[in-house]
């Protein structure tokens, strides 16, 4: 074993990064004996039945759903007590034991998966009564949404389940509501038959996602950290971009947009950078709010990269019925050039600060660095040609790249063995534990996740039954009819339920209620937009909400790495993703920036050295500072070339709306970027004279 690994064959800095994620998203219990097996016998049993679903095991669709709730749920009735924080009470303290399983545990993770089960028990017999459930229905039913209520409270807080109270609230008494809020009903069996006997509420498309795509690239992802991958691109990050003007800085953001591509967890992403990137930035002067700050704003980023997007890329595709491929082309542009800004920020702030690179005699060598972990490219670049190239189906390209990852971890730690003489059978064993450790990774990351999912299915249900039509004439009547106000009520919404939820769970509830009113109401006012574009702009905003104080989950990890204010640091972050706030409200209205009908390779090119521009300049207008200080009037200009860069349509109608206009309003915002450089330059000569 090398140095890097204790006895377990594990890197002890990895794992302590992935027991405080585990604490800081779900509180990580702590057994002894053989109460501690339990948990990990189950996460793995979990993880290994979906590998088989992926390729070996054919089973219909619904009782994979069934079956991934069950462990889901189990898992989660396992590992959070019924409270969090002990009171003085002896009750109190009983209920939120830590240490060891109590009867009540044993039964409500046996019920709850119990009851998740029997669609797949009673398959035929529910089929057959689909439209008049029996008594027995019902009550399995109603126990399987309380159960479920539950665990997601205790998984991921009160707030989903608040939600799904107030829409379930709103389903039965609807009719004694005031008029312009006034629903026709449901009845009690219509409404367990549509949420828990049907493909059309908890076991609906999210689950399907959930259990068929994300849970595979999930495990890819767990598969590649254990390897060892995450600290080889921190490495990489600071080989490459260390020495430079606030290096450590710019090492996190590109550190976090390589680990983010695969983490799917803007939490996971700041803990396993976050743990290096901080105390260097740190080091070379950051304040350590701006140093939290910088991680968790590239951190939540991280969610926007393909190929996992948070999870959500996948039930995007499935909501807007379009190929998984054509999510991934449409945010590559916006991600992409949110991380370079960011990067850009992380630049401006290291001028303002006088904060220079870290001498590359205390770091490692680049090309060392790079031949050192190349091998962890290979199920990165298996897994882009098999999506992109082949155009394999998502859950088949993981399955692939999965077991590409299966023979890369045995292979590495016998080829060290041989290498540093050292024991081949230790390797072997080294090599099984990272599996194992793997795949109880996973499982214990996609418990909170299909919980989530599965209770954001009551919401969609609920709307499927009627609800949708009234949410939309609610919205209309709130906004008066004004379209940008419904926008932006959208995505305040977003952000406020958002800071409560994971990012898929965001998505799932806010494309539910909000994506169809945008449309509908759109159209209304004369404007045409693209589905994926809605989808992605409440995506865009539930990720947002993961650094908004006060209860942005990624702020509180990195204040806690950093050694700041948990708000300040998520207030500092906020600001630095002001950038990407905006990109929503430009790519909506003009979605050449999703490269939507682009096909010419130097048109695509143009827009996004375009789009890159403007996010530079937005960035240099909101940090006040580009090579110095700006003037009053050079912000002003920095704001005409942001919104010329990403909106031309805007001047194109006086133009003549044709792409020769669009490239020469371009052309003319970048001419004015050039000029707003030239004037500051002239000043630094002055001041350096």
């Amino acid at each position: 074993m090398d140095d890097e690994t204790d006895m377990n064959g594990e890197n002890p800095e990895l794992r302590d990064n992935q027991l405080l994620a585990e604490k800081i998203e779900w509180g990580a219990r702590e057994f002894t004996g053989l109460s501690r097996w339990i948990v990990p016998v189950l996460a793995v049993s979990w993880s290994v039945f979906q590998l088989l679903t992926a390729a070996v095991l054919l089973l219909d669709a619904t009782l994979i759903r069934s079956i991934h709730l069950a462990f889901a749920i189990s898992l989660v009735y396992l590992t959070h007590p019924i409270f969090k924080k002990s009171g003085k009470s002896p009750l109190m303290k009983h209920l939120s034991n830590n240490d060891r399983y109590r009867i009540p545990d044993y039964f409500f993770a046996f019920t709850a998966a119990a009851a998740a089960l029997y669609l797949a028990i009673d398959y035929f017999g529910l089929t057959s009564r689909q439209g008049s459930p029996a008594v027995r229905d019902l009550v399995i039913g109603f126990a399987l949404v309380v159960l479920l209520l539950e665990a997601v409270r205790r998984a991921i807080g009160p707030v989903l389940p608040l939600v799904v109270c107030a829409f379930i609230f709103y389903g039965f008494f609807g009719p004694y509501l005031p008029s312009f809020l006034a629903f026709k009903g449901v009845s009690v069996s219509r409404f367990i038959g549509q949420i828990t006997m049907s493909t059309e509420g908890i076991y609906g498309v999210p689950l399907d996602v959930s259990a068929t795509i994300v849970f595979l690239f999930v495990l890819f992802g767990s598969l590649l950290d254990k390897a060892g991958a995450g600290k080889y691109f921190v490495d990489l990050a600071f080989s490459l971009l260390g020495p430079f003007k606030g290096g450590p800085a710019k090492a996190a953001v590109l550190a976090s947009a390589l680990t983010g591509m695969v983490s799917g967890s803007s939490i996971a992403n700041t803990v396993t950078t976050g743990r290096f990137t901080i105390p260097l930035m740190k080091s070379v002067g950051y304040p350590p709010y701006k140093a939290g700050a910088v991680e968790v704003a590239c951190s939540t980023n991280g969610q926007f990269m393909p190929p996992i997007m948070g999870a959500a890329a996948f039930i995007i595709a499935g909501y807007c019925n379009i190929e998984y491929f054509e999510v991934i082309k449409a945010a590559l542009i916006p991600a992409v050039i949110s991380f370079i800004s960011l990067m850009y920020i992380a630049h401006l702030e290291a001028s303002k600060l006088g904060i220079k690179g870290v001498p590359k005699e205390n770091l490692p060598a680049f090309y060392p660095t790079f031949f050192k972990g190349i091998h962890f490219l290979i199920p990165l670049a298996f897994l882009i040609v098999e999506l992109v190239v082949l155009k394999h189906s998502p859950a088949l390209a993981a399955f692939r790249a999965i077991l590409s990852l299966f023979i890369l971890i045995p292979v590495q730690n016998i080829i060290k063995a041989v290498y540093y003489k050292k024991s081949v059978k230790n390797a072997i064993l080294k090599s099984l534990y990272q599996l194992w450790s793997a795949l109880e990774s996973c499982g214990k990351n996609m418990m909170g996740i299909g919980v989530a999912v599965a209770s954001a299915g009551i919401i969609v249900g609920l709307v499927t039954l009627g609800l949708g039509e009234i949410i939309t004439q609610v919205i209309e009547v709130l906004s008066g009819g004004n379209f940008t106000l419904i926008l932006v009520i959208t995505a305040i919404a977003c952000l406020i339920l958002g800071m409560g939820l994971p990012t898929t769970a965001t998505y799932i509830v806010m494309a539910s209620l909000t994506a169809p009113v945008i449309v509908t109401l759109g159209a209304k006012s004369g404007l045409f937009f693209p589905l994926i574009a809605v989808h992605l702009f409440v995506f865009f905003f539930g990720i947002l909400a993961d650094d908004t104080p006060p209860v942005g989950l990624a702020a509180l990890a990195a204040a806690a790495i950093a050694k700041a204010d948990p708000v300040k640091t998520g207030l500092q972050g906020f600001s630095y993703d002001i950038r990407t706030a905006v990109l929503p409200f430009m790519f909506l209205f003009n979605t050449d920036l999703l490269l939507m009908g682009i096909d010419n390779v130097f048109h695509g090119l143009w827009i996004f050295f375009t789009a890159l521009a403007a996010m530079m300049a937005f960035a240099a207008l909101t940090q006040n500072f580009f090579l110095l200080r700006n003037r009053w009037y050079e912000s002003i200009l920095l704001a005409i070339v942001t919104f010329t860069l990403l909106r031309p349509d805007l001047l194109s109608v006086y133009f003549g709306s044709t792409s020769l206009s669009r490239f020469l309003i371009g052309l003319g915002a970048l001419v004015l970027w050039g000029c707003i450089f030239l004037l500051q330059r002239e000043r630094v000569k002055a001041i350096s004279v």
